[in-house]
């Protein structure tokens, strides 16, 4: 889809639906109590903080004018007393909220990350990276503080409209309905602009979200691009998607600054009215203290209208924020847990496929009616050209996959029947990318069983031929490593990765290229050490080195969404079939 390109926008702009906020409040309510509280102590501390310009009113009205000094050093204190009780209860409410805040991004992201945990491949494959993790990030921290402070502080400027408009006419009736004369004017204003300062904003973060996607794919794959000396081409692209983000954040900031400028216009405005009004008046007469005091009103009262402005638009982008997050949250688990599924039990590996058809996309299909039946420890080879479907095969078995039609059993169990952990549970796998996280080489080995010992892990490595060349470094097993093992060779990672996938001690094991990048002298230490382990399990390699699975029990040729020729080595060569051409002609290079 267009979306998930890294250079096309993220499209925010939706209706506004109330349906995303109900479903948020399920991260509100657990925080009622507390949000009621910090309400309270926010609605007790602008009202402390309106009590100022009437103590200064009356001070320059009767206490100045008596020259009551020890009326004045009280009317002093008590006006320091107003502004620490208001600076207090508002320091507690933003402690408060701060921490209902963090707690609301706390329970987003992690029933995010929860439910990306158990989204298919497809889903990875079809979308940036970049992308995804700004839903995780920059999303989820936009809404969570409009689900918390956004709220009450949309509940607290309302109040705060009442209560300064209340002080004001107690204050002077007549000069309140001076400063109110400009509200129709400031309404409109803000309207006509606050629509545009919304989608110059949007605008930002879908030209952000662009450029996090692109700056993802050119970190991952750093490597090809510096191989294929495509720095200045991948330059030119981001200095094309920074441009766009540069453009959009100003035009952004020239909105918003408009924004600013006519409420402070209007603002000046009206507050001189009011000075000239009060001033003209004489009869009855308007006092400097009472000038004085509605200044410091009007001044404060059209502050909360702005802020009402931009809470609106905020709150309009946080439904936009909540629509892409629950999509993501909504994505449908496709290869999950059937209701009743129940527990494989411990398996001796005898696998089965009944008319198995497949397509990833729904139209083209990779299988069609591939029907074999593998015994208990039997080793079984899958050759054949590129993309014909070998890796399906086997990503079948796991069940990374449904199938569109057909079965596939595992010891007579249809593994649609089971539950997906006690399925790959007694399974190993090794991919052809050998992905090693950050952390140490235990780590990474124990990553599949955190219970097994040192001394498993080490055994598990002298199998596959891993000890010599880890225990060479410094740190020997705790030696730590980057992300995607960058200080190891690639032969090192595969031999680590196979040492996490005996580890788990499988009943079925799967060798999706496994030896691709290890040399001939290790391939050959390799297979010594894989013969006692392969004993008693059902295995699948695929290989395109044919040398390496001659001995296998059977070799299946994939080609023309089937099984084209089955049997094994010796079979195949005296058919003088596909297998045969493919094994001469590699003899030939």
């Amino acid at each position: 889809m267009a979306r998930n390109k890294f250079d096309v926008d993220e499209k925010l702009e939706s209706p506004f639906s109330l349906k995303h906020l109900k479903r948020a409040s399920v991260y509100i309510k657990k925080h009622t109590k507390t949000m009621i509280i910090s309400l309270t102590l926010s609605a007790l501390s602008a009202v402390c903080a309106l009590f100022s310009p009437k103590i200064l009113q009356y001070a320059v009205d009767h206490t100045v004018p008596n020259k009551d000094y020890k009326e004045l050093a009280v009317l002093a204190v008590l006006m320091i007393l107003t502004i620490l009780i208001s600076i207090t209860f508002a320091w507690k409410r933003s402690r408060m909220m701060t921490m209902v805040g963090q707690s609301i991004i706390y329970d987003i992201r992690r029933d995010l990350f929860a439910h990306l945990q158990k989204l298919p491949f497809q889903y990875y494959d079809d979308r940036p990276h970049g992308k995804i993790l700004v839903r995780i990030v920059h999303y989820v921290n936009n809404v969570s503080d409009m689900l918390s402070n956004g709220i009450i502080n949309f509940v607290l400027e309302i109040f705060n409209v009442i209560f300064i408009a209340v002080f004001m006419f107690t204050t002077d009736v007549r000069l309140t309905f001076v400063v109110l004369a400009g509200m129709p004017v400031l309404v409109f204003v803000i309207f006509m602009i606050k629509p545009r300062q919304r989608r110059a904003w949007q605008n930002v973060s879908n030209k952000s979200s662009n450029m996090n996607a692109y700056i993802q794919e050119c970190i991952d794959g750093a490597k090809i691009v510096q191989s294929f000396t495509r720095e200045e081409e991948n330059e030119k692209i981001f200095d094309r998607l920074n441009r766009a983000c540069q453009q959009a954040q100003m035009k952004a900031v020239r909105i918003s600054n408009l924004v600013w400028a006519s409420v402070d216009t209007i603002s000046v405005l009206v507050v001189s009215l009011m000075y000239m009004v009060g001033i003209a008046w004489t009869v009855p007469a308007v006092t400097f203290g009472i000038l004085l005091a509605m200044g410091s009103y009007a001044w404060r009262f059209w502050q909360p209208i702005l802020n009402m402005a931009n809470l609106y638009n905020n709150f309009v982008n946080t439904i936009a924020y909540l629509e892409r997050i629950f999509e993501t949250m909504d994505e449908p688990v496709t290869v999950d847990d059937k209701e009743g599924a129940k527990e494989l039990p411990e398996i001796t590996g005898q696998v089965t496929f009944r008319d198995v058809t497949f397509s990833y996309d729904g139209h083209v299909n990779v299988l069609e009616n591939v029907s074999f039946d593998v015994k208990p420890g039997e080793n079984i080879a899958l050759v054949g050209p590129t993309g014909a479907g070998k890796t399906t095969v086997v990503n079948l078995i796991s069940r990374f996959y449904n199938i569109n039609g057909g079965e596939v059993l595992i010891d007579g169990y249809n593994i649609a029947d089971v539950t997906l952990h006690s399925l790959r549970a007694q399974m190993g796998i090794m991919l052809q990318d050998s992905f090693i996280f950050s952390g140490t080489i235990m780590d990474n080995i124990k990553y599949g069983r955190l219970d097994a010992t040192d001394e498993e892990v080490r055994k598990a490595c002298e199998t596959v031929r891993a000890a010599e060349f880890i225990e060479e470094f410094e740190d020997g097993y705790y030696t730590e490593v980057n992300e995607r093992g960058n200080r190891l060779s690639q032969g090192q990672k595969q031999l680590i990765s196979f040492a996490r996938t005996l580890l788990a001690d499988p009943k079925i094991l799967i060798l999706d290229e496994a030896t691709s990048s290890i040399d001939a002298k290790t391939e050959k230490l390799l297979q010594e050490g894989l013969q006692n382990l392969l004993k008693g399990r059902t295995s699948f390699i695929i290989a395109h080195r044919l040398s390496t699975i001659r001995h296998c029990d059977k070799i299946m040729y994939i080609a023309n969404k089937g099984i084209a020729e089955c049997g094994n080595h010796d079979e195949l060569m005296a058919k003088k079939g596909e297998y045969y051409k493919l094994y001469t002609a590699q003899l030939e290079k």
